[in-house]
């Protein structure tokens, strides 16, 4: 690698509990949950899961026009529209930007999975004739780095990487391997979901993957709780401006932190369970650290793919343990935001990396609320329930995907 430093400019969040970046960080630290009954689905009361996390008031036309928001999956607009606060947030002289230099590499887990079902009820009751042509270009997942390529002039590498609920966080990663690497000098990264829809919600109920606490919505994410009994689904996108660290300081750039490590992993083991070994996504853990020129006694905080299911919070209990050793690991502040946002899928990374870059800049690692009844098998410090002040000179965000994809973000304080 070529040794040049990335760090992080910009910021975009479009989420459950609110949009905008400081309105969502003011949420988080005060541990507000974005979950509630589905509304968006006139039917919900047919689904054995009737809860998530659903945007709430967003303004599309601010950022797209609504001509053309209306021809998009909603994983696009959210996508769009969290990648237009990033870009604004970083501020850039685009008289001065070599756009040749600039890509995008934005994500989903699924894509557009809501234009697709509609698409094919429509053909089913009328026929396939009925089907409209932007079907295939709004289901496909690389859709959103196309889509911010052609609204910004981005022409530098543009693609998208699709491995489940790692998706977002891989897609971080691999742009700033590119920019390390000398292959462009800012990235606009992250990921997008909108899979609260029938596919969505039934066929995450059908896996017995979700949360079945209808009549407690807001307290049905509960990561590391003993009581916890799955996940909840929730939709939004997280988008970051990556960049190389001598052209962010030539013009002038506010930086939030230093993205500085990362590590990706296989299971090799099963499609939708996590090995309880834990070993690969340790091994993740630790190549990110390693990345970063670190020792596992370097970490001040990790933000947990901290899912709410049973396998998934106790693994990465365990992955954590063997990353660190079990003596680093219990000083260690651990906390799942997920417990607010709840399962936002492939942009839960992109969203949680923003989190991460907020948490060193102001000292605050976020709560896990929902956490009243410990769990032997995850015995950490999970930050229960309130958020805590502390210094965050390193800190490292976790994702783990259906398939055995694990991504381990490192983000530092800028010294």
């Amino acid at each position: 690698m070529s040794g040049r430093e990335v760090v992080v400019t910009g910021l975009g969040v479009v989420s459950p509990i609110a949009n905008g970046v400081e309105k969502f960080w003011e949420g988080i630290k005060a541990g507000q949950s974005g979950i509630d009954h589905v509304k968006g689905m006139p039917d919900i009361d047919q689904y054995p899961v009737r809860i998530g996390g659903e945007i709430k008031d967003l303004d599309v036309e601010k950022y797209i026009p609504l001509k053309e928001a209306r021809k998009m999956d909603p994983f696009s607009v959210y996508g769009m529209v969290a990648a237009c606060m990033a870009v604004d947030d970083a501020k850039f002289d685009f008289d001065a930007l070599d756009l040749q230099r600039v890509g995008v590499i934005a994500s989903s887990g699924i894509g557009g999975m809501q234009f697709m079902q509609n698409e094919c009820l429509k053909a089913y009751q009328k026929g396939p004739r009925w089907i409209s042509p932007q079907l295939i270009p709004q289901m496909i997942t690389n859709i959103l780095s196309g889509y911010i390529s052609i609204r910004f002039g981005f022409k530098g590498p543009n693609f998208c990487v699709t491995s489940a609920c790692a998706s977002g966080s891989h897609s971080i990663g691999e742009a700033m391997r590119i920019i390390q690497y000398g292959d462009a000098d800012v990235m606009v990264a992250g990921g997008a979901e909108a899979s609260i829809a029938m596919l969505g919600v039934q066929g995450f109920a059908a896996l017995r993957a979700t949360s079945r606490r209808n009549d407690d919505p807001k307290g049905a994410s509960r990561p590391f709780d003993k009581d916890r009994d799955g996940f909840v689904m929730s939709e939004g996108s997280g988008i970051l401006v990556l960049e190389e660290k001598e052209h962010a300081l030539k013009r002038g750039a506010k930086i939030y932190c230093n993205a500085s490590g990362y590590g990706r992993t296989g299971d090799a083991y099963h499609i939708t369970a996590p090995d309880g070994e834990a070993n690969e996504a340790a091994r993740g853990i630790s190549l990110a650290i390693a990345d970063a020129g670190l020792k596992p006694e370097d970490v001040d905080y990790i933000n947990a793919h901290g899912t709410s299911t049973p396998m998934n919070d106790k693994g990465e209990t365990l992955a954590i343990k063997k990353a660190l050793g079990e003596e680093l690991a219990y000083k260690v502040a651990v906390s799942s935001t997920k417990s607010m946002t709840g399962h936002m899928l492939g942009a839960a990374g992109g969203v949680e990396a923003a989190i991460l870059a907020l948490a060193i800049r102001d000292g605050i690692a976020p709560p896990t609320i929902n956490y009243t009844t410990p769990d032997p098998d995850c015995d950490l410090d999970y930050v229960p329930n309130v958020a805590r002040e502390m210094n965050i000179d390193v800190a490292l965000s976790n994702s783990l995907g259906f398939g055995g994809h694990n991504a381990t973000l490192c983000f530092t304080k800028i010294k």
